[in-house]
């Protein structure tokens, strides 16, 4: 059996469970909260993109609840046949508003998204170009066109003219993470539309952990930047702060017609249920409304981040919720985690291949419910933990 050989020479995973140090498919037994319930006990989240804290809102609930009982538990299709419903064309309409753009398109996943987007609308003969940090479903999505991938250095604008150059005589597109999600750096966008626009380049910006995060109540990354207008498509997804699984597609009323028609992982795939569409609906209003999320996960950001830098943590370029505590070693990493996580606080490993060898880091993510007293306790705990193992200087 060659082709299964590979199954049993996997060990990795094995061995990390032989050792107690397995931080991967964690059981969690309550709501996506500030704290939640892990192995019987209440310990601190810090470790879910639940930035604005509206997984387990009443209005989201039930909202979630009103749209099951009127239309049942799914759409038994995809959107291009019988599974398109009112309430997908509405919540179309209020993502375009959110974001600034004619039109939006909603998907079962983000992933989807960017895979649908990129094989659709590049083509043989032309470019897609990419930061080398991207989310992997930018990657994968760019795989399945026939399109050249080309890569540029991290938010290296001189890189990437230099690729743009080589590319001068192509179509080509430049797709960007609006927020990266490892880093929790902000793409350098008006840079990169000044060198699209010199370059005859078409942009899109994958804000999955800009919405909610940057902007006017949580607009986007476009609209931090004040170029939602020069930006050609913006996508976002629903498993970050909108509460839910799903994501979207925002651009002008031609290019979203096309995709609508294109796109296979839309086509063939089925619709998002009538639960979701509703949660998302509901999620966007509360953003809207209750503008003190926004301003609250912000706050929890300086908290959190004065406390790190003070004990000595490497928290790398970030500068939003997403703040990296990069620890060195893979082995590292997964010790530090288990140990928090031992202790009473959530968090995630990130090891190579998702970051360069020797930069494994420990990914924090904050919430707007986060209480100080929450940051502060979680943070006494990391930084003693972090001492006793010199990955940060003791006192």
């Amino acid at each position: 059996m060659g082709l299964l050989d590979k199954v049993g020479k996997f060990q990795v995973a094995r061995q990390l469970m032989a050792a107690d140090l397995y931080n991967y498919f964690r059981v969690i037994e309550s709501a996506q909260e500030n704290t939640v319930r892990y192995k019987g006990k209440e310990i601190i989240m810090l470790g879910s993109n639940n930035y604005l804290g509206l997984t387990n809102h009443p209005k989201v609930k039930e909202a979630a609840r009103a749209a099951i009982a009127k239309y049942g538990t799914g759409c038994a299709g995809s959107r291009f046949l019988n599974g398109t419903l009112d309430i997908h064309i509405e919540l179309e309409e209020k993502l375009a508003a959110l974001v600034g753009k004619p039109k939006a398109l909603v998907f079962s996943t983000g992933f989807m998204v960017n895979q649908g987007v990129l094989s659709s609308l590049v083509q043989r003969n032309e470019s897609i170009i990419v930061d080398r940090t991207d989310h992997a479903s930018i990657i994968d999505g760019a795989r399945l066109s026939f399109a050249d991938v080309r890569k540029y250095k991290h938010n290296d604008m001189e890189n990437l003219e230099l690729v743009l150059q080589n590319e001068r005589e192509r179509n080509k597109l430049i797709i960007i993470d609006g927020v990266f999600s490892m880093e929790g750096d902000i793409a350098r966008l008006p840079e990169i539309i000044e060198l699209a626009e010199k370059y005859d380049a078409v942009v899109m910006v994958d804000d999955a952990h800009g919405v909610g995060v940057l902007g006017d109540h949580g607009r986007g990354t476009c609209n931090h930047f004040g170029l939602t207008e020069r930006t050609h498509l913006i996508m976002g997804t629903f498993s970050k702060s909108l509460a839910s699984v799903g994501g979207f597609i925002a651009a002008d009323e031609d290019t979203i017609h096309f995709i609508q028609h294109q796109a296979r992982s839309l086509i063939f795939s089925a619709s998002m249920p009538p639960g979701s569409v509703a949660s998302v609906s509901a999620a966007v209003d509360v953003m809207l409304e209750e503008s003190w999320r926004h301003e609250a996960l912000w706050r929890n950001n300086d908290i959190m981040r004065q406390r790190l830098d003070a004990a000595g943590f490497d928290t790398g370029p970030s500068e939003t919720p997403i703040i990296p505590a990069i620890v060195g070693e893979d082995m590292t990493a997964f010790i530090f985690c288990r140990r928090l996580i031992d202790e009473g606080v959530f968090v995630n490993p990130v090891v190579s291949p998702a970051v360069e060898p020797g930069n494994a880091l420990i990914r924090l993510s904050l919430m707007a419910t986060h209480t100080e007293d929450e940051i502060n306790k979680a943070m006494d705990i990391m930084e003693r933990v972090a001492r006793e193992m010199e990955i940060i200087p003791g006192r």
